[in-house]
């Protein structure tokens, strides 16, 4: 049986990390079968992994061109794989491909994570006496666990990512034949010429996308999501809206797309959009030299990775769609539920994320094969990489604490595309920036207490030294300290100021001055540090 993934791909490890995947130069039972039964575990929730036999190894790299695999021992392979499987507790089968590179065969061994795990194997499964232990993979090495991995992954029994989860709700009817077919055919898969003379069924196991007995096979949430017509028939909100408010979310006035179908047809859309609609180019010549900048309003690299992480991470249990805020001032992409207890706001400050357990396996593992999302922790130093190379200000990386019930991505638009308003003095004031007032924690802490008296000292040691407020931005704290529910159109009514987009700009400056945050997203309320 073809296996859907194109071999040149695999071993190029552009799609698959180095640690989903280990290479021998022959076949070896009792080292292939622990791999085998580490990678069944899925101790990370990574998702599948690779056994390449035939290649040669050095440094966790393959070797070009490969040694190659003897295809007449392909059979007896397949006969002894039946023996060696039934011996790991509970059963479980991989699947087997010959695969042909560099003008040689190759054996591929590709290993799904378990639906019922935890697996044990024998420490060697040629002995006659065998000892039995569990196995995961720790880097690109399958050892037993120690007593707290051990008990750790005896929990993961129960905890199936939600995408990789058998759907009884529905039949394997729902999943489309010409969807699957598309994606093989973008991944130069073997088995899309294979698969012409399949049914439904067949190409649905093939590519590990339903469960049960063949005449009770149900899909699994995967493949509901990105290989049905219509996942909104069995996902309610599972879409994607851009929202354009070109004066503001306080303002009247907005214009709204929505984005459905299959998640990645989804994703694909709704990036083309952005691009074709919303990024903007300019080209900057100075007299002093021959080189002229070129930047955009937002760099697409990094829209491109913050709607591909909402798409990757989101929670696809909750009936909230992905929400695309196209803002006067900035783009937000915002994502339910939120990133994963065990990340702090510091880590997304410093840009070094990396998450212990991922919630979507299969749905990254499909984004990677499509060349829409990178490796493991890459997103967030992807764009800031990208953001930086545009000459833009840092992001803004937002979510509740401590519930984690969303995640915001801020993408602040490159200053000589800023808005000016010659009418606005609160507009001519932030373009102009801030060069000079008195210490932030000295001015919040006289508002302070005259609003509330000891309230200001609270607040005047929490600012650090240094920071600078302007005029409207010490307004704005006044109206949040004395209503911390009121809304941007509130303050801009209050303050007078004819466009929204002008507080959400001075927002922005007091967020980024550690000044002020937003607990609970839309439905929630402001909350000044120190209070």
């Amino acid at each position: 049986m073809s296996i859907p993934i194109n071999i040149e791909k695999l071993l190029s490890g552009t799609v698959v990390e180095g640690t989903r995947m280990e290479f021998k130069k022959g076949w070896n039972p009792t080292a292939i079968m622990r791999t085998v039964c580490a990678f069944a575990n899925d101790f990370e929730n990574e998702g599948s992994g690779y056994l390449v036999i035939g290649v040669e190894e050095s440094n966790g790299k393959p070797q070009r061109p490969v040694l190659g695999f003897y295809p007449d021992s392909f059979e007896q392979v397949q006969k002894e794989m039946i023996g060696y499987c039934n011996l790991i507790q509970p059963n479980y089968m991989p699947r087997l491909s010959l695969e042909e590179i560099d003008g040689k065969f190759v054996l591929l061994i590709w290993v799904p994570a378990g639906s019922i795990r935890p697996y044990k194997v024998p420490d060697d499964v040629l002995t006659k006496h065998k000892t039995y232990n569990y196995r995961i993979r720790q880097y690109s090495s399958s050892v037993v666990p120690n007593a707290e991995q051990e008990a750790e992954l005896i929990q993961l029994t129960a905890r199936i990512p939600f995408d990789d989860r058998v759907n009884t709700l529905t039949g394997i009817g729902n999943l489309s034949f010409d969807l699957m077919r598309e994606h093989l055919a973008k991944m130069k898969s073997k088995l899309f010429n294979k698969s012409a003379g399949m049914t439904v069924e067949e190409l649905a196991t093939a590519m590990n996308l339903c469960e049960g007995a063949q005449e009770h096979l149900f899909p699994k949430n995967v493949g509901l999501l990105m290989f049905s017509q219509n996942p909104k028939q069995f996902f309610p909100s599972v879409q994607i809206d851009v929202v354009e408010f070109p004066l503001g979310t306080g303002a009247k006035e907005f214009r709204e797309k929505t984005f459905d179908g299959a998640i990645q047809k989804q994703l694909t859309d709704a990036l083309s959009y952005i691009r074709t609609n919303i990024i903007q180019s300019k080209v900057k010549k100075y007299s002093d030299r021959a080189e002229a900048d070129h930047f955009s309003n937002y760099p697409y690299e990094a829209i491109e990775e913050a709607l591909a992480n909402g798409v990757y991470h989101r929670n696809y249990e909750l009936r909230e769609p992905i929400e695309v805020r196209i803002l006067p001032h900035a783009i937000e992409v915002i994502s339910y539920s939120g990133v994963d207890p065990s990340l702090k706001q510091s880590d997304f400050d410093r840009g070094v994320v990396r998450v212990r357990r991922y919630r979507n396996r299969r749905i990254g593992g499909f984004l990677k094969e499509l060349e829409l999302t990178e490796g493991q922790g890459t997103g967030i130093p992807t764009i800031l990489r990208a953001l930086k190379n545009n000459g833009s200000p840092a992001p803004l990386f937002d979510t509740d604490e401590p519930n984690r019930t969303y995640f915001v991505i801020e993408i602040p638009i490159h200053p000589d595309f800023m808005e000016t308003d010659s009418e606005s003095d609160d507009l001519k004031e932030l373009v102009a920036g801030e060069t000079s007032g008195s210490s932030a924690e000295n001015e919040v802490g006289q508002i302070g207490r005259e609003i509330g008296g000891e309230i200001g000292g609270e607040i005047g040691g929490e600012i650090s030294r240094g920071t600078i407020l302007t005029k409207r931005q010490k307004e704005v704290i006044e109206l949040i300290i004395k209503n911390n529910n009121i809304t941007i159109s509130e303050i801009a009514q209050t303050l007078e100021i004819k466009n929204t987009s002008a507080v959400e700009k001075h927002i922005r400056k007091l967020r980024e001055k550690g000044i002020l945050s937003r607990i609970g997203g839309t439905r929630g309320f402001w909350k000044i540090r120190g209070i």
